[in-house]
């Protein structure tokens, strides 16, 4: 493993690597599986001391993607209502390591105009001599950003489970 110190600096999203993606319950039963395919992000890293890094990522709510372009109209229109509210924001407020490889990021998560706190534990998974690499999942309850609509036939669960693999490069 790298030595802490090598770790330290300024740090942007590579978007050719970085997945961030969703899984939500369809009807109670099916699983769909979605992404974002257009966001940006930096990070200051402190790797002696992580409670003084940050990270701030802006996705574009409008670049949602599950494959079905009919599906994807109602979430971008009706969940996410992104022809008012065009960026989810991540602002981070605490990095703390958990363990030598796992952090918990705690920040605040903007979606729909609404902020919420969450916190994602996050796992550094790969380093390279100017890219870092991290997975982590949360689940967060949809409705708490005002994300609630349903039609018949398109029940979608409360529960939705943020699915990140995260790679930063050296700015």
């Amino acid at each position: 493993m790298t030595s802490t110190t090598t770790l330290t600096g300024d740090y942007v999203l590579d978007p050719t690597r970085t997945r961030i993606g969703f899984v939500a319950r369809h009807t109670m039963a099916t699983r769909v599986p979605g992404r974002f395919g257009m966001f940006e992000g930096h990070a200051q890293v402190s790797g002696d001391d992580p409670s003084k890094s940050t990270v701030h990522v802006t996705v574009r709510a409008a670049s949602i993607d599950t494959h079905n372009p009919r599906r994807d109209k109602a979430l971008r229109d009706k969940f996410l209502d992104a022809a008012h509210h065009p960026a989810i924001t991540f602002a981070s407020t605490a990095v703390d390591r958990v363990d030598g490889t796992t952090f918990a990021v705690t920040g605040d998560l903007g979606i729909r105009g609404t902020t919420r706190r969450i916190t994602i534990p996050l796992s550094l998974t790969a380093t390279e001599p100017d890219r870092l690499g991290f997975t982590g999942t949360v689940t967060i309850d949809r409705t708490d950003w005002g994300a609630h609509w349903s039609a018949v036939g398109f029940m979608v669960s409360k529960e939705v489970q943020l699915e990140l693999a995260v790679w930063i490069r050296r700015s």
